[in-house]
């Protein structure tokens, strides 16, 4: 089964678990550990937005540590895809094929040759969020600054760090509105 089928069996799982008055609103896959896949359920409702982890098999995870990994390892990948390349990945990709047509400077086609790697990195949605992922993103940005020229500490993985009050704060939403008590 694809993941887009995973995906849809997840969200029917998750729809049997919405309260009166609930939709779901969001469904994030992640993979905390390798062959652990975790559906991190948004539900949208009158009185805010409540959460759900469900495993493979689309029954409700009640560990907190399991709930509290898929939280932070599919925050830092959104955060990842967002900063990619700049946070304009595309932009940057158009400039650069403008630079080469335009002045050819030393390096541009590594430059162009990075920046489709990082775009292939990331990948067209759905994606699961995973270690293995946010590596492979990282490296493949971090290659990208090298060829435009960055030296030093990477912007990339400044964002990063920067980001982990904000994902250590959407781990206790998750924690404070969850549907069910963790253990």
């Amino acid at each position: 089964m694809g993941l887009t089928e995973e995906l849809a069996a997840a969200a029917v799982a998750a729809q049997a678990h919405a309260g009166a008055g609930e939709t779901v609103g969001a469904i994030l896959v992640a993979e905390p550990q390798p062959r652990e896949r975790t559906y991190l359920c948004a539900y949208d409702g009158a009185t805010g937005r409540s959460w759900l982890a469900l495993d493979a098999d689309g029954r409700p995870v009640t560990d907190r540590n399991r709930v509290r990994a898929a939280v932070s390892i599919a925050a830092l990948c959104e955060v990842a895809e967002d900063q990619a390349g700049g946070g304009e990945l595309e932009e940057l990709r158009r400039s650069l094929v403008t630079l080469r047509l335009t002045e050819s400077p030393p390096g541009i086609e590594e430059a162009e040759t990075a920046a489709l790697e990082l775009e292939t990195a990331i990948g067209a949605p759905p994606r699961v969020a995973s270690a293995a992922y946010l590596d492979e993103v990282a490296a493949a940005t971090r290659r990208l600054e090298v060829a435009l020229g960055s030296e030093g500490e990477s912007p990339f993985t400044v964002a990063l760090q920067q980001a982990v009050g904000a994902v250590e704060e959407l781990a206790r939403e998750v924690e404070a509105e969850y549907k069910l008590p963790l253990t």
